[in-house]
Formats: C-alpha cells, sequence, structure tokens
C-alpha cells in the first residue's frame, strides 16, 4: 500500500443508518434519470423537429445544446452558492419540478423560438439539481466509497438517456413528439414531491467525522481551486471528455439516421441498451476502480480514467469510419461505455479536493465548464462543421464532423494522467481547507 493512501480520512459514525443512506442515493438518482431523460429526449426526437421546422443542423445544435447550456451553466453557479447555505433538499425539490414544467411546456412549443424558450426553462430547472445533490451524497458517503456512490447517482445519465431515448420515440411514433415532451415531463412532479417529503437534509461533513465549516467567500472557493492543480487538470480533461461524449451522445440518433438507414422508431430499442447497459456499466466501472486503486494509491485515482480513455479511442474513431452498419452497432457499446468511465471519478475527486462548505460551488463551477463547452460549443459546433462538410460528403458529413471531435480525447488523457501526480498535496490541503 502506497503512503499516499495515508491521506484518506477515516469516516466516523454518521446519524443515518446504511439503509437510509441507500435509499436517499435512490431518490437522488430518480431525480437525476427525469433531469437527463428530459435533457436527451430532444435527440431522438431531434429530426422530426427538424423537419417540421425546417431547420439546418447548426440550428439543432443550437437547439440542443447552446441554449440549453448557457443557463443551464451559469444559473447552476448562484444556485451552488445558495445551496452552501440553505437546504439542498428543497432546493433539489422545486428545481425537479420547474425543469419537468418546463419539459412539459415544449410539447406546446408552435414555433422554433417558442421550442428555445422552452428548452431555457428547461435549463434553468436543471441548473439547481446536481451540485446540492452531489454535496449530499458527499455528506453520507466516506471518501473510500464516494465514487463508486457518485458513480451509482450517475448511473442517471445512461438511465436518463433510456427513458428519453425509448420512452421518448415509442410516444413519438405513435403520438408526435409533442406528446413525447408532455409524458416524459409530467412524472418528474411526483418525484419532486417525493423528495421533498422523504429524504432529511445531512449535517454537512458528517462522513469525515468533520465539523461544519463557514461558508467561505466566493472568491475565496475560485482562489483555492485555482491552487490546486490536480482540480485545474481534472476541470481541464472532465471539459474535453464531456465535448467529444456528450456531441456523441446527442448526435448518434441523427448519424445512424442519416449513415445507416434506421429511423427513430427502428433505433429505439438498440440505443437504448447501448446506453442503459453501455454508458451504465461505464459510469460504475469508472467509480468502482478509481475507489479500488485510490485506496493503494491517490494518484491513480485520476490515472484510471486516463488509461480508460486512451483504450477506447480506437473504438471511437472505427466507429465513424467503418462503413458496414452490422460492425457499427457491433461497437458502438464500447465508446459508449469507457466514454462514461470519467464521470464517477470526477464528481468523486472534485468532491475530495476542496473544503466541506465548498463542495457545492466546486461542483457548480464543473457543471459550469463542462456543459458550457461540452454542451453549449460542443453540439452547436459538431452541427455547424456538418453544415461545412455536407457539400463534400453529403448524408456522411455528420459523421465526419464527429469524427474529429473524437482526437479531443488525447488531450483529455494528459490532464487526468497529469492531475495524479498532484493528488496527494491536494488531498491534504482539502482536508485543511
Amino acid at each position: 500500500m502506497s503512503a499516499d493512501s495515508a491521506t484518506l480520512p477515516r469516516a466516523q459514525e454518521t446519524a443515518y443508518s446504511t439503509n437510509y443512506k441507500v435509499y436517499i442515493l435512490i431518490v437522488l438518482l430518480l431525480v437525476y434519470i427525469t433531469n437527463y431523460a428530459d435533457r436527451m429526449l430532444l435527440g431522438i426526437l431531434q429530426e422530426a423537429i427538424k423537419a417540421e421546422f425546417q431547420l439546418s443542423d447548426s440550428a439543432l445544435g443550437f437547439l440542443s445544446g447552446t441554449m440549453f447550456a448557457i443557463f443551464y451553466a451559469t444559473l447552476g453557479i448562484p444556485i451552488a452558492i445558495y445551496a452552501d447555505r440553505a437546504n439542498r433538499v428543497y432546493i433539489i425539490a422545486g428545481a425537479t419540478a420547474l425543469w419537468s414544467l418546463m419539459t412539459a411546456a415544449c410539447g406546446f412549443a408552435q414555433t422554433y423560438w417558442q421550442l428555445v424558450a422552452a428548452r431555457i426553462g428547461v435549463g434553468i430547472g436543471e441548473a439547481g439539481s446536481n451540485p446540492p445533490s452531489h454535496s449530499i451524497i458527499s455528506d453520507l458517503f466516506s471518501i473510500k466509497s464516494r465514487a463508486t456512490a457518485l458513480a451509482i447517482f450517475s448511473q442517471g445519465v445512461s438511465l436518463g438517456i433510456v427513458v428519453g431515448l425509448y420512452v421518448g420515440a415509442e410516444i413519438a411514433t405513435h403520438y408526435g413528439w409533442r406528446a413525447a415532451f408532455i409524458w416524459l415531463g409530467l412524472p418528474g412532479l411526483l418525484i419532486a414531491l417525493l423528495t421533498v417529503l422523504t429524504v432529511k437534509e445531512p449535517k454537512r461533513g458528517t462522513s469525515e467525522g468533520r465539523a461544519e465549516a463557514k461558508v467561505p467567500p466566493f472568491s475565496e472557493t475560485i482562489r483555492f481551486m485555482r491552487s490546486q492543480p490536480a482540480l485545474v487538470h481534472i476541470f481541464i480533461g472532465g471539459t474535453l471528455a464531456t465535448l467529444v461524449g456528450y456531441t456523441g451522445v446527442q448526435w448518434w440518433p441523427s448519424f445512424i439516421t442519416r449513415s445507416h438507414g434506421l429511423s427513430p422508431d427502428q433505433m429505439k430499442l438498440f440505443l437504448s441498451l447501448v446506453f442503459g447497459l453501455g454508458t451504465g456499466f461505464g459510469i460504475f466501472l469508472g467509480g468502482f476502480l478509481s475507489d479500488y486503486f485510490g485506496r493503494r494509491d491517490v494518484k491513480l485515482m485520476p490515472q484510471v480514467v486516463a488509461i480508460a480513455i486512451l483504450i477506447g479511442m480506437p473504438f471511437g474513431i472505427a466507429l465513424y469510419v467503418v462503413s458496414n452498419s452490422a460492425l457499427v452497432f457491433l461497437i458502438i457499446g464500447i465508446p459508449a461505455a469507457i466514454g462514461g468511465m470519467y464521470l464517477g471519478p470526477s464528481l468523486a475527486m472534485i468532491q475530495n479536493l476542496v473544503g466541506l462548505r465548498m463542495r457545492t460551488v466546486a461542483s457548480a463551477l464543473f457543471l459550469f465548464v463542462i456543459n458550457l463547452v461540452g454542451m453549449g460549443i460542443g453540439s452547436v459546433a459538431v452541427g455547424m462543421a456538418s453544415d461545412a462538410l455536407r457539400p463534400a460528403y453529403g448524408a456522411d458529413s455528420l459523421r465526419y464532423a464527429l469524427l474529429i471531435f473524437v482526437f479531443f480525447n488525447i488531450w483529455a488523457a494528459y490532464h487526468y494522467w497529469r492531475a495524479g501526480r498532484f493528488m496527494s498535496d491536494g488531498l491534504k490541503r482539502a482536508a485543511e481547507a
């Protein structure tokens, strides 16, 4: 065992039973499933929306990524600052109710700009959910199991994609794309009610046996985070990994339709299995491996992610280079799985590398950066690249636009590897903050 493992603080007994902690984790997972289902629903519906409103790929990217991400990412920071001082459970429940109502409102849009406005509302609501959830989970699970707990929570990504793609396509096939927005939006109201009635706000620092600290000014949190080299590298690496992963998830349905001839109804089960099993397995495996190797040497927490990203790159390239549809469908689950492995470890390391009262803001800043770049810039950039390549490649222009973005993974892997060098000192500083 490395001497670095000595930097992991011991957790004391918490006030909550193990069963209740698991229950809270499950409720937060349900919240995240509705969060991601409502967010990703547009991906399976965008070809129908494009046809109805006569949109370009650039306009689709603006709708699916840019406007949503600007409000989602920007408002997450002030909400997180408030959440570090207020009841996080109430914030999560209120945010869930808001994005659920605005998702349903998308179904009533009669023009492109009305749909944009409703998507902005979804982004505003979803801004209030994840940072408080990360903070609550960190107060319930110690550093030795935190990456696994956050990886379980992050299954909301894969399960949300399954709900958004499969259920959304099923409803749209029989009742139209507007009905899909309405019927997938409304269940979130029940989950919001379940959250506020059954989840108790945990005491901050409980999992580490630490007393609650004073809330530092926002500027102090920023200075501390900038002074943590491991954290800076994780931010950059996570942003680049999100750029590749999110643009893939958002545009894969359109890519498969255009380059391989499947309709949304034909691909719904296939893509649901790819994301549900592939991405879900990758997210859990990333958290498990990060915890497992991190207990032996803390520098391996981020370096596990770097290795996984490099292993997945050849499959990501092959996905867009291979023309044989059967082979593409055979390998698509591999980049889907490996593309999710960064998420749990990244969220856990961000929580581990800051002080107790900095955690919600740190998560919000991470989500701000990765969503503004990965979702906001990435989606529209792929759309613009596809439009630019269309004269030369026709229906395959989206294929080559997505291929270009795969190579950002090399840059992401470099930063995760470098982060390992600074993990031990970073954890010590965070414990003292």
